[in-house]
């Protein structure tokens, strides 16, 4: 069975070979220096392996001011461009613009009409469950569009039963900022836990956003940690999934954590990453977010 295992990484963009600003300079990033043997910058964007392919996408759209998640997120998702559907970049949240197109056309749903079996990996706390009860609607593109396909969201079970993913890899914060009392994993084996979950499925999604709180200035005193443990899972991913019948697709809405100099989003390009068979198809293909799921659906089915 072909699998094809989505990482979206909230607000990752590709930005200037700075020490000072951009973590993956100043930290260094391992998964880049590896595979690659650098890091990519705004001098140097694409690079590849034989299997294994790193390009600038564009998340600009051809509309001005700075691309947001709901309309980036939409516009991966479901192979569309919502900044224009919207006529602005929009977010956090899918502009009600777009509701229909994500109930439509998002790619859980193109899966299923094709009669594939698809898995959204991450799971939600308690206090999400009770959000949901509460009558409450803003919704992230992701979990909007399994609500909207009858995607089950997993739960803290999935997590202690090793079936699921919380959003931060380890564990970790979960424990201590929600007060739940979860096993910490290392990220190299949350990687694996996602591997093989994905090999189940033919499509498989799995969404980081910490990266894009980082950029924002939040949570600082966690920022090399998070960096760390990001390194650690993608490399991982990227280094141990099966070449053969495994499709890896890495990808984000917008720019923001290459650039710490400012808290907002950046026009800069950002991070695609194709990885298995027909790696290069995939790559080639790819110029903007609203490309990706037309990649996904012409060279990893």
């Amino acid at each position: 069975m072909n699998s094809v295992l989505m990482v979206f990484i909230d607000g990752l963009g590709i930005g200037r070979q700075d020490y000072q600003y951009n973590p993956f300079f100043k930290f260094g990033f391992r998964t880049f220096e590896k595979i690659f043997n650098q890091i990519p910058h705004l001098e140097n964007p694409s690079l590849n392996t034989d299997s294994i392919y790193l390009k600038p996408v564009d998340a600009n759209l051809g509309v001005d001011g700075l691309p947001q998640s709901g309309t980036g997120q939409v516009s991966i998702f479901c192979g569309v461009n919502a900044a224009k559907i919207v006529g602005n970049h929009f977010g956090p949240f899918p502009h009600s613009k777009t509701i229909d197109v994500l109930r439509d056309k998002n790619i859980f749903r193109e899966f299923l009409n094709r009669k594939k079996k698809v898995f959204f990996a991450n799971a939600y706390p308690k206090i999400f469950f009770d959000y949901l009860k509460s009558g409450k609607t803003r919704l992230s593109a992701t979990s909007m569009s399994c609500r909207l396909t009858d995607i089950r969201l997993n739960t803290v079970t999935d997590v202690r039963r090793a079936k699921a993913l919380t959003a931060e890899i380890t564990n970790e914060r979960w424990n201590r900022r929600l007060n739940y009392n979860l096993p910490v994993i290392t990220a190299k084996a949350a990687a694996r836990r996602l591997l093989r979950i994905a090999s189940n499925y033919n499509f498989t999604l799995y969404e980081f956003y910490l990266t894009d709180h980082l950029g924002h200035g939040r949570i600082k005193d966690e920022l090399e940690k998070i960096h760390r443990d990001l390194d650690e899972f993608l490399l991982e991913i990227l280094t141990e999934n099966d070449h053969k019948n495994m499709y890896i697709i890495i990808c984000s809405d917008h720019g923001n954590y290459e650039d710490l100099s400012v808290k907002g989003h950046t026009r800069n390009p950002v991070i695609f990453i194709s990885a298995g068979k027909n790696a290069g198809k995939v790559a080639d293909s790819v110029n903007d977010l609203a490309q990706i799921k037309s990649a996904i659906i012409n060279y990893c089915m």
